[in-house]
């Protein structure tokens, strides 16, 4: 089977090609260099050139606070490209697999959110993302694979940022938001898994099983690396963001993918080595 993954360079693609291959899946790599989501000519022209079997589509605007004063280009990236891609999908009759975010809810539920639990997004960033999905769903073949509090070796994330900053006198973390801490792989393994057993087309929730708060994340970050560091407990209200954030992210994910803490440790020890 020819997959097409889009965003192949970002922090998520750049595990998901190598676990792709290694289940003897033909690759086909795909980032802005060569394949501009926005622009549907090109898309033509990648699709008539590689004839992909299926498209997992990682590529996404991802600043979410930056999103609140370039709502007009996370939209374009988010909602047109995806919807560029799915109809590209449609034709060509293969299924789409889209990378979406635990941002589209509101937070406001008590209890793990379900995957066909009402969406209310609260900032641009998650609400360019719903209307991904909502293109995605136009297209009868379809996955949509939201995750969560995403970490990986090859970009930007929480656990390089505490990290860099582990030598401060002390440092302030937010403990009234809660969430599903992932790791770039859990969430690869776990696309893979929706492929290969041929799952039934839908909305899966792909994170870590189990939750805390950004708080607690940051406790096991510092206790797995070996060192003690002044954690001060704060609330959202004390650390204002542009893009406000939900206070409950925690989704039901039927064990897809391994508790949290388990992949945290593996990412360390990996990271460590």
């Amino acid at each position: 089977m020819k997959i097409l993954v889009t965003g192949a360079n970002g922090m998520l693609g750049q595990d998901l090609c190598p676990i792709l291959e290694d289940e003897d899946f033909d690759v086909i790599e795909t980032d802005i260099n060569n394949l501009d989501i926005t622009n549907t000519d090109n898309i033509e022209e990648v699709f008539d050139l590689y004839k992909p079997d299926f498209v997992v589509h990682c590529a996404a605007y991802t600043n979410v606070d930056k999103a609140e004063e370039e709502k007009e280009l996370a939209f374009k990236i988010n909602a047109e490209g995806t919807e560029n891609l799915a109809n590209a999908c449609k034709k060509a009759d293969i299924p789409i697999l889209y990378i979406s975010t635990d941002y589209v809810f509101d937070g406001t539920k008590k209890g793990k959110y379900l995957p066909d639990d009402k969406t209310n997004p609260i900032n641009i960033y998650g609400a360019s993302k719903l209307a991904g999905e909502e293109a995605v769903r136009k297209n009868d073949k379809y996955y949509i694979a939201r995750t969560s509090w995403l970490y990986g070796h090859h970009g930007k994330n929480f656990v390089e940022t505490m990290l860099s900053l582990k030598d401060k006198e002390e440092l302030k973390v937010v403990d009234d938001q809660i969430g599903c801490p992932t790791w770039t792989v859990e969430l690869a393994n776990a696309i893979v898994k929706i492929i290969k057993e041929k799952m039934p087309y839908g909305t899966y929730h792909t994170c870590g099983s189990g939750h805390t708060s950004w708080f607690g994340f940051a406790q096991k970050i510092f206790e797995l690396y070996g060192i003690n560091v002044n954690l001060i407990p704060c609330t959202t209200n004390e650390f204002p963001r542009k893009a406000k954030r939900p206070a409950n992210s925690i989704m039901e994910n039927n064990r897809i993918c391994r508790k949290w803490e388990t992949a945290l440790k593996e990412y360390m020890e990996l990271r460590c080595e």
